[in-house]
């Protein structure tokens, strides 16, 4: 696996793991100013949940890297196909 490849798939778990973390811990608003969205949470801590989503996805992809090192899958098994 190259280099590209592997940030490639960074990415994809980042955002992944990003959409299932997002709605955790959010409360909506109580009482809404004008303007403001009824929906819209409180405080969304978003770079706390980037972090997170960060941490999970560098575990989640070293996990991914161990099993591509091992060989128990490969993406050259589908160029024959």
């Amino acid at each position: 696996m190259g280099w590209a490849t592997g940030i490639m798939v960074f990415f994809v778990i980042w955002w992944t793991i990003l959409f299932c973390i997002l709605p955790l811990g959010v409360r909506r608003v109580e009482n809404p100013g004008a303007g403001e969205e009824r929906g819209a949470p409180e405080r969304p801590e978003l770079m706390r949940k980037a972090v997170i989503t960060t941490i999970v996805a560098a575990v989640l992809w070293l996990a991914f890297y161990g099993l591509y090192q091992a060989d128990v899958f490969s993406f050259r098994r589908l160029e024959g196909s």
